[in-house]
């Protein structure tokens, strides 16, 4: 039987944890926000307000489901207040020791059926797994960014993860209106084994002089009739999180091809992470951003 998942605690309140609780309140889902700064989620609670209230004024909800969803709502910055969470989803930043810690801290406090989630976009499933006392209650969940946007998400099984939790974190993927994919524990699963190199090779052919960063981005957009060009998404992605992601297939795979570009590391180094920081390949300073060099 398919464990019935109510209560979801989502661990992160950046960017993609505030996603994924827009996605499960306007469902109707009892939702936890739960990060270590009370000012990130206070941040969070806000922008969460704001996009409610852009979807009412749009008619994409009416006034009673805006309201439904914002009492749906709770903010916590203690483990402790997790323990009758039937599902814990975590969203934070995308660095393997601070998921283990998180996990490790985590399942001191939460009941002994609680699922748990990680929206990893590259780590290994059975690695952060391995860290819990509960690998058989453990998955991937990739939401994509913008979650509340973007309808896919991977679902990845760890060496261990059990039969049951996949079906009741399958189902829930299903209920969010989101399309389930299932990816095998390979470093960063389908999208970023397939999106990340070509990234990588965009940023190559603008160190090479191949073309400048319209050039590039135009013809990616025009004659590849992607909505975005490769350095737009990087920017949008965000310059650091990328390199992390190669980095990963690099060290994974133990192939050149996912060799770090060499302008890439030098834009993370000097703090051009693209759209946070209003500078990557484009400089969001102005309206609209133009090419940085």
């Amino acid at each position: 039987m398919t464990k019935e998942i109510k209560k979801i605690a989502v661990i992160g309140a950046g960017q993609m944890g505030t996603g994924i609780a827009q996605c499960l309140i306007l469902k109707k889902f009892d939702v936890m926000l739960m990060d270590l700064s009370m000012t990130h989620l206070e941040a969070a609670q806000k922008k969460l307000e704001k996009n409610l209230q852009r979807l009412e004024e749009k008619g994409k909800i009416s006034l009673q489901d805006r309201q439904a969803a914002g009492g749906c709502l709770s903010l916590s910055m203690a483990y402790s207040d997790l323990k009758p969470m039937d599902l814990v989803i975590e969203a934070a930043t995308e660095e393997v020791e601070t998921k283990k810690a998180i996990f490790r801290n985590l399942c001191q406090h939460i009941g002994s059926e609680t699922l748990l989630a990680t929206n990893t976009s590259s780590l290994s499933i059975t690695r952060l797994a391995a860290v819990t006392d509960r690998p058989e209650q453990f998955i991937g969940m990739h939401f994509m960014n913008p979650v509340p946007i973007m309808r896919l998400v991977e679902l990845i099984r760890g060496l261990k993860t059990s039969k049951t939790t996949f079906a009741a974190v399958e189902r829930l993927t299903s209920q969010l209106d989101k399309v389930p994919v299932e990816a095998n524990d390979f470093p960063a699963f389908i999208v970023n084994r397939i999106m990340l190199p070509m990234i990588n090779e965009a940023i190559f052919a603008l160190y090479e002089g191949v073309g400048d960063v319209k050039a590039i981005d135009s013809a990616m957009r025009l004659g590849g009739n992607h909505p975005m060009g490769p350095l737009a998404l990087a920017d949008l992605i965000g310059l650091d999180t990328c390199l992390s992601i190669i980095k990963i297939l690099y060290e994974g795979f133990a192939d050149s091809k996912y060799r770090p570009c060499p302008l890439l590391i030098k834009y993370v180094e000097a703090g051009w992470l693209g759209r946070k920081t209003h500078k990557g390949f484009y400089d969001y300073s102005v309206t609209p951003a133009i090419p940085s060099q």
